[in-house]
């Protein structure tokens, strides 16, 4: 060979070596969001009606976090929060979005696919979104759907826009709904009854699924929907199908990625309502359709393991698995949730649930597995999902600037298990506000309501300040405000400056 070529190879194979190695060396990261799942509703948490043996397995071989937060008890502000780093509580608009709200997040805003791309990886939202598209009264569901998920950091993505019992009932392939047949125009309206479609409220004998309270708008597969929609025949998901949709969309990401370091937020949508189990799941776990897509949630796990043991990406892969928030039973429809518990238990030992400020609505399952990396552990350090931006860019040696993801702190030490501590304070977001700090929560005094009776679950407000203390009471059943004066006006002040600050880290 010419000694000039030689040369040349080595010189090559001495600036390219140092990137090919580290590009080897960076674990990819797997978020998996579940939806609506509670901290009793899994095996590994100590569920005995139900079992989860492939979440289990993270469990097993990975952390299992006893004291994890989402940062509100409902999903768009929680998830807002996981992919900013920031509480949604400081922006207006990140309530419970409906299906045809405008991006919540704005471009150019420091995400957490964002870190992962300036790091060098590929990175790719698969399931439920959420968190709006496009430009407010701007959003043409026959075009060019954007903003959206790939101008805050991802790559590429395969989502439903918002929930299975909302408006639009279709997926979208990076900015196009999928299967769009432009002689056939999508419209949807959350304010007027628009086309000729059958209602819930007007022709209930269509249903096959009853609503328990609202969800009687636009049917769709024979569902009552929240919203009204019209036309996109061809577009429209089918329920029983939905999870088999999307496990394949995250496992081809995973396929077609395995050459590079890739970021894969999933988030099935197992267990929210309605819940539509594929055939191969009814009537698996004894306890109706809420414990099937719990079922059905477990399978979805075990395949993103199995794709990445055959492609041999395990050991190089870190896994979070958690949930949006806490569970509720009867959220719209009547799928016997109740009737069929058999003594299960979905938020445990923990009071409260889904849209509740106690901690039912905001402690959720939280593992972390990374093979020969991390040792099977039990931890109680405080932490929250809003932590995973700074987290994750430290992982990955990113900066955040002053005015980055202002709510996340790095807790890459406790989420690696080489420290038993995580936050030294965080907050909960439920219609008002709660702060833990160590072991006591505060929350503030609120005259909203107390209970929703629709849901069936207690949410927590009350006229006083309410203290409890998480250590002697996880039940939250003792309020010691009256007790403890001092303690209340310290968390009262935190809080406040929190607030005020307009940061947390």
């Amino acid at each position: 060979m010419n000694k000039s070529i030689i040369v040349f190879m080595q010189i090559l194979l001495l600036v390219f070596a140092p990137i090919i190695i580290f590009a080897q060396s960076k674990p990819n990261i797997i978020i998996i969001n579940a939806d609506d799942l509670g901290y009793g509703d899994l095996s590994c948490y100590g569920a005995t009606k139900i079992h989860t043996p492939n979440i289990d397995k993270l469990a097993k071989s990975g952390i299992r976090f006893t004291n994890a937060h989402s940062t509100a008890a409902t999903c768009t502000p929680s998830r807002f929060s996981l992919l900013t780093g920031q509480y949604a509580w400081r922006k207006k608009g990140t309530g419970v979005a409906p299906g045809n709200a405008a991006l919540l997040i704005e471009p150019g805003t420091t995400t957490l696919p964002a870190i992962f791309q300036r790091a060098g990886y590929y990175t790719g939202a698969v399931g439920k979104w959420h968190l709006g598209l496009g430009k407010e009264g701007q959003l043409n569901w026959n075009g060019i759907i954007t903003p959206g998920p790939l101008e805050i950091g991802f790559n590429q993505s395969f989502i439903m826009p918002a929930t299975g019992d909302r408006t639009p009932c279709v997926y979208i392939a990076n900015h196009r709904v999928v299967n769009l047949d432009t002689t056939d125009p999508i419209i949807i309206s959350y304010t007027n009854k628009i086309g000729n479609e059958p209602t819930g409220k007007d022709n209930p004998d269509l249903l096959r699924m009853k609503s328990s309270q609202g969800h009687n708008q636009t049917i769709v597969n024979g569902i009552g929907r929240i919203g009204y929609m019209s036309g996109g025949k061809s577009t429209l998901w089918k329920d029983d199908e939905m999870a088999q949709v999307l496990v394949q969309e995250a496992v081809s990401f995973i396929v077609n990625n395995q050459q590079k370091p890739f970021f894969l937020y999933f988030a099935p949508h197992d267990i929210h309502v309605p819940r539509v189990p594929n055939k191969a799941n009814v009537g698996k776990s004894g306890m109706g359709a809420r414990g099937d897509a719990i079922f059905q949630l477990d399978w979805a796990v075990g395949r993103v393991q199995k794709v990445l043991d055959s492609l041999h990406l395990t050991d190089n892969t870190i896994i979070v698995f958690t949930s949006d928030n806490g569970p509720v039973l009867d959220d719209g429809y009547e799928d016997e949730a109740v009737e069929k518990l058999n003594g299960h238990t979905p938020s445990g030992s923990l009071r409260g649930g889904k849209y509740s400020i106690f901690d039912a609505g905001t402690r959720v399952p939280f593992l972390i597995n990374y093979p020969g990396q991390i040792k099977p552990a039990i931890s109680n350090a405080l932490i929250s999902q809003v932590d995973l931006l700074a987290s994750f860019a430290s992982l990955n040696s990113q900066k955040l600037l002053v005015d980055d993801a202002v709510d996340s702190q790095n807790i890459l030490a406790a989420l690696l298990g080489k420290s038993t501590t995580g936050r030294a304070h965080l907050i909960e977001h439920a219609g008002t506000l709660a702060i833990i700090e160590k072991d006591w929560k505060y929350i503030e005094p609120s005259t909203k309501m107390r209970y929703d009776k629709f849901t069936n679950i207690e949410l927590g407000n009350d006229p006083v300040a309410q203290l409890y203390d998480l250590k002697n009471d996880i039940k939250e059943q003792y309020n010691l405000a009256e007790k403890y004066p001092e303690k209340v006006k310290a968390l009262a002040q935190l809080l406040e400056r929190i607030k005020t600050t307009g940061r947390d880290r």
